[in-house]
């Protein structure tokens, strides 16, 4: 439970990076979700990433909306700055946390219902004002935290728990970050955690609006035959007027896919996931040939992983609206309220 307090106590032997923390003093508290949840995949890839990249944790802002996937933050960075805002309206709430001070390092996490449904116009303004954040979708296709309803990222024609077919054409977030403008446009799999930790690290690194779609499989409610997400399948006719389900540990599915190589990676019912590794000489920064390749393989039942695309120059939100290079938050009297004939100048303006 997230109330047991992990010790304090790190072994000596531990390696130090070159701002004196171990990889310990990146992680959270204890996690509460399903045993092989892909998210808790996800979090052990942002520790591993940040620890490499010797940043403080003081120095990170993690924001999510409602869901397991906006959870985890309570897992990971446990020192660093932390806001659990209403469900989809991370972006926002981000946004605005980054144009008071822009010295943070910005990470928001949250999930295919938080950030394709009721957050989906939030997603779209934050992709296309080119916010200086790092945005992860977790990404399993079903709302787990009200026992696995279809998302709007679930396939059309996909089954689900209790063998409902899906009838609507799912939201394609890259597609959407690509169209919308953002500078930075990866996806992965929770699974590929060597794939996972340099493109979050890249994704740190960039100067915008940096999207990383992670399919992340949910073990407890899109496991059974005819899921897209390959998940387990449960009862199907219960007619007691309670039902109790025991919930069995699952080892993680892992992946390790070669530049350009197809992989099939089979999960726990038997389902396949088709996976396919960019090839060495993909070209991520022509945003229309990027766009145009990853249908093509969408087409043949692919999902593309690794950097999709990125743009070299770009400036963000602050750039746009020509803030301070002072933080907000740090501006005096003085800078706030400068007088009567400033005032009087910026209303000529208008006149």
């Amino acid at each position: 439970m997230t109330y047991i307090a992990k010790p304090r106590l790190h072994h000596p032997s531990l390696t130090r990076n070159k701002v004196g923390y171990t990889r310990r003093d990146y992680e959270g508290k204890v996690s509460t979700l399903c045993a092989g949840c892909g998210h808790d995949s996800i979090s052990a890839a942002i520790i591993q990433a940040c620890w490499e990249l010797d940043i403080e944790p003081h120095r990170v802002a993690k924001l999510s909306g409602i869901g397991c996937s906006s959870k985890t933050p309570d897992y990971f960075l446990g020192a660093s700055h932390g806001f659990n805002t209403v469900h989809g309206r991370m972006p926002s709430v981000l946004t605005g946390a980054n144009l008071a001070n822009r010295d943070l390092l910005y990470l928001g996490v949250s999930g295919d219902g938080d950030s394709a449904s009721i957050g989906l116009g939030q997603f779209a303004h934050a992709m296309r004002r080119n916010v200086n954040m790092v945005y992860i979708v977790e990404n399993n296709g079903v709302y787990g935290l009200t026992k696995g309803q279809f998302s709007a990222t679930a396939d059309k024609g996909s089954k689900s728990k209790k063998g409902v077919v899906n009838n609507d054409s799912p939201v394609d977030l890259v597609g959407l970050a690509m169209q919308l403008g953002a500078s930075f446009v990866a996806r992965s799999f929770s699974g590929d955690k060597a794939q996972m930790v340099p493109l979050i690290k890249a994704a740190i690194g960039h100067g915008g609006a940096a999207f990383i779609d992670i399919i992340s499989p949910c073990v407890t409610f899109n496991n059974h035959a005819g899921s897209t997400r390959s998940y387990d399948w449960v009862r199907e006719h219960n007619e007691a007027v309670s039902r109790i389900d025991f919930i069995t540990g699952r080892e993680e599915i892992t992946a390790t896919i070669a530049p350009g190589e197809v992989r099939d990676v089979e999960q726990h019912d038997g389902t396949v996931l088709r996976l396919r590794k960019l090839h060495a000489d993909y070209d991520p920064t022509d945003r229309l040939s990027a766009m145009s390749y990853m249908n093509a393989r969408a087409a043949e039942g692919e999902l593309l992983t690794g950097l999709l695309f990125i743009e070299g120059e770009t400036d963000d939100l602050h750039v746009s609206l020509n803030t301070s290079t002072k933080p907000l938050n740090t501006l005096g009297t003085a800078d706030l309220c400068p007088g009567a004939a400033a005032l009087e100048k910026i209303n000529v303006g208008f006149r």
